[in-house]
């Protein structure tokens, strides 16, 4: 899996904008939203990701600190996203808490990087909640008639009908 390529997706899909810096090698994905600036960074394996995210850092802030200067307050959500495809179960405490260092940017880590449930865990922080309500073959009007038990069947049929929003407050207005 290409990890640039398959994090500007996700990105991309979840309304950052996103582009290439090809200042270093590899490139850093960039990416901004309304209220978050940040850059990924992904390292062939855990010790060059622990040995060198510091220098790439601060690489990447030098040669943005002009637009970081100008963005206000998103100055102050700037994220390093910091990813290996190595699996590293000798280096994973050691990354992991590279999250806690908040010296310039806050900091997302993570080892391991394979697949896109991976990656799409790695991103979770950045990303919007996703509710995936179960919802079962009930048909819906008979989940609302169930729910609304106190209601009287005057004005739920009204409502689940082909009445206007004014004649379903009549009824209501009548019935109580």
């Amino acid at each position: 899996m290409d990890i640039a390529t398959q994090t500007e997706i996700i990105l991309r899909r979840t309304g950052y904008e996103t582009w290439q810096w090809t200042g270093v090698s590899p490139a850093v994905i960039c990416f901004e939203s309304a209220a978050v600036i940040g850059f990924v960074h992904v390292f062939p394996s855990a010790i060059e990701l622990l040995e060198g995210w510091e220098a790439a850092q601060k690489v990447v802030l030098s040669r943005h600190s002009s637009a970081l200067r100008a963005a206000g307050l998103k100055a102050w959500n700037v994220y390093s996203v910091l990813l290996t495809p190595e699996k590293a179960l000798a280096q994973r405490r050691a990354v992991e808490r590279l999250e806690e260092d908040f010296s310039l940017t806050r900091k997302i880590a993570r080892e391991g990087i394979r697949t896109q449930d991976d990656l799409e865990g790695a991103l979770l922080p950045l990303t919007a909640v996703k509710a995936q309500p179960i919802l079962s073959d009930t048909d819906f009007q008979d989940r609302l008639q169930a729910r609304l038990k106190n209601v009287s069947e005057d004005v739920l049929m009204a409502f689940l009908g082909a009445a206007s929003a004014e004649d379903v407050a009549k009824i209501m207005v009548e019935k109580s």
